[in-house]
Parts: C-alpha cells; structure tokens; sequence
C-alpha cells in the first residue's frame, strides 16, 4: 500500500514537474512572442518615424521650390509691368513734350527728305553744308504749329539760361496790360486773341496779366538755375504742358503789340529815333497802326497765322537775342543765314533756327 502510494506520489510530481515545464516553456514563448511583437511595432513605429521625416523634408522642399517658383513668377511679373509702365510713360511725355530730344542731323535729313527730285536733292545738300562747314550735328524738331517760331525761340532762351532783357528788369512788365488799358487808353485790346482758344471779351485783361505772371515767374526761376541738367529737366516739363506753355506764347505777343504801340505814338510825336524795324512794320498796308496790326497779324498767331519776317526782326529786338535761322530752301543763295535783328547788340545772346519753307522751325544743335 506504501508502495503504490509512493509511485503515484512520484507520479504526481512527475506530472507536476511536466506541468511546470510545460506552463514555463509556454510562458517563455508569450514572452517571446511579446517581445518579437513589442519589437515589430518599435521597428515600424520608427520606420514610419524615418517616413514621415522624409516626407516632411521633401515637402518642405517642396513647398520651398514652389514658394520660390512663384516669387519669381510674380517678381518677372512686376518687372515686366513696371517695364510697360515706364515706356508707356516716357512714350505720353515725348508725345506731349512740344520740342523733342535731339536726333542725328543726317539722320533725320534721310529719313525725311527720301526721292530724287530736285527739291529732295537741293536740301540734303543744305543738310549736309551744316553738318560739315557750321558743326552742326544733332537737331531738336519742334512741334509743327503756328506757335512754332516762338516755342523754338522761347526753349532756347530758357534751356541756354540766358537772362531777361535789359529793359524788362527796368520796368515790370506786370503793369504793361494795364498801362496799355488805362494810361494809353487802347480799350480796343478787349478784341485780343489768344491763338487757338479765340478769345476776346472783357476779361481778355485778366487773361492777359495772368500770361504776363507766367512769362516773368518761368523766366526768373529757370535762368536762376546754374545746373544745367537741372534746367533742362525744368523746360521739358515747362514744354509738356501745353497750356503753361500758350500762356507764354500770348505774353510774348502781347509784348510785340505794346511795344509797337510805344514806338507809333512816339513816331507821330517825332519825339525820337526809333528802330527801322518799326518803319517797316507800320508800312504795311495790313498793319498802319497798333489796331490793325493786332487784328490782322498778330490774333493769328497760335491759331491760323504765324509770324512773318518783319516780326521776326521785332521778336529779336524785344528778347534781346540775335536769331540766327538757317534757311534751308534757300541754299547757295545770300539768304542762306539771316540775323533777326540784322542791327543788334555785341552783348545780346545768340540763339540758331533752322527752317526748310520758312513756316516751321528746328533747333539746330552744334558740336565742334
């Protein structure tokens, strides 16, 4: 009974032996297997980790490069409109600025005086004359109007810096509309002109005093000015506005009309010696007196008229310049090259013209 007690004693702990065995080799395979699955995951976590680094760094580059492929587009943008801009710019103020930059004489002469005719022919050969005897080798073409004579006269004198005549420092030429109106008692100036707008009524005195404020003002403040890049920016803008620019035309005029009335009150007075000039202008049938030269020659002017030549030589005398115009149409002849005045002072200023029909003017510009 011992016996068999003893046996299924010992097959008990056997079995118990077999049953722990058992129960640790299982549980070192759910440890295993815990850990291969602890491991797979940690493997995957940081592989998709690794990922998601990649893809972060490829779309931050990507972002980066389309970020910068669209500043460049918009930068090429901007530039191409800022391009546009300027052009477009500097295109309205060559349209508008009535005296344009200078061009190569030869040049222009090519291109405007094409053919073999005679005419074409005659003035190329002027052309040239002045490019080879008189240096001349750039031209600034003026707007073609009838205010032509005095706009080539008027940039010259500005763009030169050249001062205001003697005798309008003397006297201020503020109060000439009003002497005129007043002193003199010319209540006709009510049927002045001014060229295009036609104007005449009882507020042609204001107009006038006002265009007698612009001519003094831009006179003074541009001959002050001693740079002389800096004067020339001032006139083309001062000649880019065409009302600024009339104002200066219809003084200029009105100074011509008062003048010429001095010099007939002084002539039928005989109370001294005036300039030949004033003989020949009051010996035209079409302008015997102040009056008739106002009406007939001088309202013109800026609208359907421009000046002739004997006003020409009045234009001079008043601004104290000596006008040299060369006359292209008249080449090989004595008229080639006339001064207006031909009687002038040593200490005038000299400014050039050049004209192919005797209507519209050029400024010549010389190189030596």
């Amino acid at each position: 009974m011992q016996r068999r007690h003893d046996r299924n004693a010992s097959k008990n702990r056997e079995l118990f032996t077999e049953q722990e065995k058992s129960s640790r080799i299982n549980h070192a395979k759910r440890s295993v297997g815990r850990h291969e699955v602890q491991s797979w995951t940690t493997a995957t976590k940081r592989s998709l980790c690794l990922m998601w680094q990649k893809v972060k760094v490829h779309l931050s580059m990507s972002f980066l490069v389309t970020v910068f492929w669209y500043c460049r587009r918009l930068y090429n943008c901007l530039a191409q409109l800022l391009k546009w801009w300027s052009s477009y710019l500097q295109r309205k103020f060559i349209k508008n600025l009535s005296v344009s930059p200078e061009v190569d004489l030869l040049g222009y002469c090519a291109r405007e005086w094409k053919g073999d005719t005679k005419q074409a022919k005659h003035i190329r050969e002027a052309y040239e004359d002045l490019f080879w005897r008189y240096h001349i080798k750039y031209l600034q073409q003026v707007k073609r109007d009838n205010y032509c004579v005095l706009r080539a006269v008027l940039f010259q004198i500005f763009s030169q810096g050249i001062p205001l005549p003697s005798w309008m420092k003397e006297r201020d030429i503020l109060k000439l509309p009003e002497k005129l109106l007043y002193s003199q008692g010319c209540n006709w100036i009510q049927q002045y002109s001014f060229g295009p707008e036609r104007y005449t009524g009882p507020n042609a005195f204001g107009k006038l005093r006002k265009c007698m404020e612009a001519l003094k003002t831009n006179w003074t403040e541009i001959s002050s000015i001693k740079d002389h890049e800096e004067r020339g920016n001032m006139c083309n803008t001062l000649f880019s506005d065409e009302s600024k620019e009339h104002k200066l035309y219809e003084a200029i005029k009105f100074i011509m009309l008062y003048e010429v009335v001095e010099a007939y009150e002084q002539m039928k007075n005989r109370e001294e010696h005036i300039p030949n000039l004033f003989s020949l202008l009051l010996a035209r049938d079409s302008s015997s007196d102040p009056l008739s030269f106002m009406m007939n020659h001088l309202n013109a002017v800026g609208d359907c008229g421009r000046l002739e030549q004997v006003e020409m030589f009045l234009l001079g005398y008043l601004l104290e310049v000596k006008i040299r115009v060369y006359k292209l149409h008249k080449f090989n002849t004595e008229e080639f090259q006339v001064n207006y005045p031909d009687e002038y002072q040593r200490e005038w200023h000299e400014i050039s013209l050049l004209t192919e029909d005797d209507r519209y003017y050029h400024i010549p510009v010389t190189r030596t």
